[in-house]
């Protein structure tokens, strides 16, 4: 097994070469380049591929008991500091490498469909190859220092990827957004990553963790400057992942193609977020207050991204901020000591979410063949409706994917988050209050989205509802996010043509649809892994001896009790959307008209991009002219003044020059008597 191990480098320099190749291609040769579509797909598809099999080599090895493996080299020096690069294979770097890998491969299969038209179809399978070995190096990063190297790199392959389409404002707007975001949150983890190595000397992940307690322990560090340090390393977490209160940059992700939106969602950026608060776990663990605030952030995070998720109308933005809501369980997770269970949701969750989003893409794909390309009308689930029958493979995904997500057993999201909540209640009730009620929230809008998109009768060809949202501007877009006045997605630029020319949708090709049932398959089985009497999942994350002491305990009544509480709680979200859009028994538009505050509240956002914009943006902007005023007045006024005064002096001066000897040596005896006589009386 050695040799598999000395070259797990592979696995991230793979795609990476493939993206290096077809750049190269198509900045030197871009007409021959472009021209060679399928061959650059299958040749980039073909890299994450071997990827994948050499994962899944490691996962296997890493099962089999085969011992953590490391490779470093010396990467620079300068007296007494050494700092080293390379790579290290254990059970959660090699459980991550799949999970990237396999997510990636498929949605690079389903691009080949969805983009089938895009005239940028060789570039975007270049950004998603670059995109998906920087995850990779990440998560097979042995330290601190080039886990931030790999976090930069995806936070640049997301600008590019999110403002894919930088012909429409809206994307452009969204890309810059997703990026000045994540710089604050990563101006944090720098501050912290410093702080930490000022203190302990070093950016190994243990080595950190065990010299920070120590020095806590015996006073020579204050408690609330490890905290301090701790809490601003889980700011760069809070920003990659999407949690309270960086969390406005992902649903503006939406912008980018449907396969990145996937990949973002359920693999590579927001999973790094959790990731790493996974490898600070050795720091995080032996500091109360850092563990208290990641596990009140995801919370938070948990319930906002459900309550704003009732009211969307887009089906991408729906699943964006239910992707909000997941990863602040995970989030929660990790802040009540439910390092596993975090971990567990971490995988469940990247095949459901990845699947939810590629359906989303293939729904949209078959709208547009009625609406046009209008991502307005392809996205907007009033004009969906009675799609089961015209997209039997794609709806029949989706309902596995919310089945997954709303924790309805046996799928795989029930033992995830069923684990989750089990341990918030023994770690805090009123944590697992939150998270009760936010599992609720989850089932009804998964199910109305559901219910809106694929049951009842087909209204896309309503003319009515469609002349009326065109003209609509809906306010659920905010600042920085689609907008139906800068829609310059036209024909001559994507390929589309700009009204549909089908009467009702279909089903998309089988490169978008086998995807999606491949994806059903761990949607439905992968968790059980996680059967909570036999955990194969924490088994192989933890020491054996460990599970077989908690297993010991396993309480059946216990275990009853609380999943029924979650698959109850489950069942009337999803009798209540029911109720509501599948039965059409209650109005929805009554109760919204009986508490307009609280709908209002919940399709606006919680008004945080009203906020941010106010504060943040005309804010600076505000600053910005006031130092503009100061540059112009005084900066400007000195420079001028000193011009000016050169200019009088010079134009005066000029007329004491007149080539007389004798009258240059009256001026120099004047000045000398005049200094004199100045310092006589001073």
């Amino acid at each position: 097994m050695e040799p598999l191990y000395q070259y797990a480098w592979l696995i991230p320099v793979l795609p990476l070469l493939g993206a290096m190749l077809v750049g190269l291609g198509l900045i030197s040769f871009n007409e021959a380049t472009n021209r060679l579509r399928q061959v650059n797909a299958v040749f980039i598809i073909s890299l994450i591929g071997a990827s994948m099999v050499l994962s899944f080599a490691l996962l296997w090895s890493q099962i089999q008991g085969h011992e953590e493996y490391t490779k470093m080299i010396e990467w620079a020096a300068a007296g007494n500091f050494t700092l080293q690069m390379g790579y290290t294979l254990d059970h959660i770097s090699a459980l991550m490498c799949v999970i990237v890998t396999t997510v990636a491969f498929l949605v690079m299969v389903y691009t080949d469909g969805y983009m089938a038209h895009d005239p940028s179809y060789v570039r975007f399978y270049a950004y998603l190859s670059i995109f998906s070995a920087s995850m990779l190096g990440l998560v097979i990063s042995p330290n601190l220092v080039q886990v931030y190297i790999f976090w930069e790199l995806v936070g640049m392959c997301s600008y590019l990827l999110i403002g894919f389409w930088f012909d429409r404002k809206a994307a452009a707007d969204a890309c810059q957004k997703a990026f000045v975001t994540n710089r604050v949150g990563d101006f944090g983890l720098l501050l912290g990553m410093l702080g930490i190595y000022w203190a302990t000397g070093t950016f190994e992940f243990d080595l950190m963790g065990e010299r920070l307690e120590g020095l806590v322990s015996s006073g020579m560090i204050a408690p609330a400057l490890a905290a301090l340090f701790a809490v601003l390393v889980f700011l760069g977490p809070v920003a990659k992942s999407a949690q309270f209160p960086l969390h406005v940059w992902l649903p503006d992700a939406m912008e980018g193609p449907t396969p990145i939106s996937a990949l973002i969602h359920a693999a590579t950026m927001v999973a790094a977020g959790v990731f790493l608060v996974a490898r600070m776990y050795p720091v995080f663990e032996n500091i109360p207050v850092a563990m208290t605030t990641i596990a009140w952030t995801g919370a938070v995070t948990s319930f906002l991204g459900a309550t704003i998720a009732l009211t969307q109308n887009d089906i991408k933005k729906g699943l964006a901020y239910s992707t909000i809501s997941q990863l602040g369980y995970m989030v929660m997770a990790m802040g009540i000591g439910a390092y596993t269970a975090g971990l567990f949701h971490l995988m469940t969750h990247a095949y459901f979410k990845a699947m939810l989003f590629l359906c989303s893409g293939s729904v949209i794909h078959g709208m547009e063949e009625v609406v046009g390309h209008d991502p307005v009308l392809a996205q907007d689930m009033r004009l969906m409706g009675g799609l089961r029958k015209y997209m039997p493979l794609t709806s029949l995904a989706f309902l596995i994917g919310t089945l997954a997500i709303c924790g309805i057993p046996p799928f795989a999201g029930f033992w995830s988050k069923d684990e989750i909540l089990g341990l918030a209640f023994e770690a805090n009730p009123s944590l697992w209050l939150v998270g009760w009620l936010t599992a609720g929230l989850t089932a009804f809008y998964m199910f109305r989205m559901y219910f809106m998109t694929f049951e009842g009768d087909f209204r896309g060809n309503d003319m009515d509802i469609r002349a009326e949202l065109s003209a609509a501007v809906a306010p659920v877009f905010g600042p920085g996010a689609m907008d139906v006045k800068e829609l310059d997605h036209d024909s001559e630029d994507h390929g589309h043509d700009d009204h549909g020319h089908s009467e009702y949708p279909h089903e998309s090709p089988l490169t978008m649809t086998l995807p999606l049932l491949i994806l059903a398959v761990p949607s439905t089985l992968i968790g059980l892994l996680g059967k909570p009497w036999d955990n194969t999942f924490e088994g192989f994350i933890y020491a054996p001896g460990e599970v077989i002491e908690e297993v010991s305990h396993f309480d059946w009544t216990e275990f009853g009790i609380m999943a029924g509480n979650s698959v109850g709680i489950a069942l009337i979200g999803i009798t209540i959307a029911s109720l509501m859009y599948l039965q059409h028994k209650i109005d929805p538009k009554a109760i919204a008209d009986k508490f307009p505050a609280l709908y209002q509240f919940s399709l606006n956002k919680w008004y945080f991009d009203d906020v941010y914009n106010n504060v943040f943006v005309m804010g600076c902007r505000r600053l910005a002219r006031q130092i503009m005023e100061v540059d112009y007045r005084v900066i400007d006024g000195a420079v001028n003044l000193t011009g000016l005064a050169t200019l009088v002096s010079g134009e005066g001066l000029k007329y004491l020059e007149n080539g007389r000897a004798q009258f240059y040596a009256l001026i120099v005896f004047g000045a000398v008597l005049g200094f004199v006589i100045v310092f006589s009386v001073v």
